[in-house]
């Protein structure tokens, strides 16, 4: 892998972080032409589907691929909405975000819960066990080690990539985000955005089978909706558990190391970093949070300072990435499960 890392963790601890403040300032004008231009070529690309149906469902079929592409975008847009850094309001932020989840079938305030808890733990040894960490969590070689025979195999089953990347991902947008399975009940807005947008959903496709019929309808939205699920975890989960990422004790963790070594730049085809909304450029994202997607590659781009530290994954790399399903805290790096 390419790997440029500073001297160590006493010099990651001093980066000038302050210099990244600049770059958190949303701008409106850049955030609106983002929203209206991909919920734009969203709605077109939907327009073209239930229109190509009448000459052929495998043009339709097609056209999913990038209308997945579309929705990882829009996703993309919500993830800032939740961090309140798409706009500079609030109040848009949140409008956007809800009218984002219409598209991704994830409820925005329960989504924005669940993913904080992500910034609060992520490549954190002893804050793992998160449910909606699964995809980037890890088990070291010694835990893995210490099981039995049968947890050894259920470890394998429940970490293999074909489970992992393809068959859970569209369980949890189309069905697990449909109740508030891991929220308390003390959480009740995020638990109420659950069936609000569980409401909307019935209402939107309820009018679309009736105008289209069903089978057109799944035919639409359906593939789309799998592959931009598929897409979007393979995207959250390679960009914290690669070879060389970065796992810490409680004791040694810091966010600015956890960050630049526990996250990657994943460097993708400009196209594809369209697609997904700069998201490869996590370790901004982890330095900053309230970064807009925008502004995370100019950030990268003018602070080397701070950024020249970072684990960069071509596509390549990053399609080798879930392999590494175990941390080795002897060798410091994430290794394949034994043979």
């Amino acid at each position: 892998m390419s790997l440029n890392k500073s001297a160590g963790s006493a010099a990651i601890t001093n980066l000038p972080l302050n210099m990244l403040r600049a770059y958190q300032a949303p701008i409106f004008s850049t955030a609106l032409l983002q929203a209206l231009s991909t919920f734009g070529l969203y709605i077109a690309c939907m327009v073209a589907m239930y229109l190509s149906l009448k000459l052929s469902v495998w043009i339709t079929l097609a056209l999913s691929i990038p209308a997945s592409g579309l929705i990882v975008r829009i996703f993309m847009l919500q993830h800032d909405c939740g961090h309140n850094s798409f706009f500079r309001s609030r109040r848009l932020n949140s409008m956007v975000g809800h009218l984002c989840s219409l598209i991704t079938f994830t409820p925005f305030f329960y989504w924005r819960r669940l993913h904080a808890r992500h910034h609060q733990s992520w490549n954190n040894l002893d804050n793992r066990g998160i449910a909606a960490d699964f995809f980037s969590d890890c088990a070291t070689v010694a835990e893995y080690q210490a099981m039995t025979p049968w947890q050894k195999r259920l470890y394998r089953l429940s970490h293999h990539p074909l489970l992992v990347h393809f068959l859970l991902p569209p369980v949890v947008f189309l069905v697990l985000y449909r109740l508030p399975f891991d929220m308390p009940r003390t959480q009740k807005r995020e638990r109420r955005s659950v069936y609000l947008l569980d409401l909307a959903l019935v209402v939107l496709f309820g009018g679309l089978i009736m105008a289209f019929g069903l089978k057109s309808v799944l035919l639409v939205h359906l593939p789309s909706i799998v592959l931009a699920a598929i897409i979007g975890i393979w995207l959250f989960s390679v960009q914290h558990r690669f070879e060389d990422a970065h796992w810490a004790r409680k004791a040694e963790w810091n966010s600015a190391k956890a960050s630049l070594q526990g996250a990657s730049y994943l460097k993708l085809p400009v196209v594809l970093q369209w697609f997904s909304g700069n998201i490869g450029l996590h370790h901004v994202h982890h330095l900053r949070p309230g970064i807009p997607n925008y502004r995370l590659q100019a950030c990268h781009d003018e602070c080397p300072e701070v950024t020249n530290g970072v684990t960069v994954l071509t596509l390549k790399e990053a399609l080798k990435a879930p392999s590494y399903t175990l941390w080795d805290e002897t060798l410091n790096r994430m290794v394949p499960l034994p043979a």
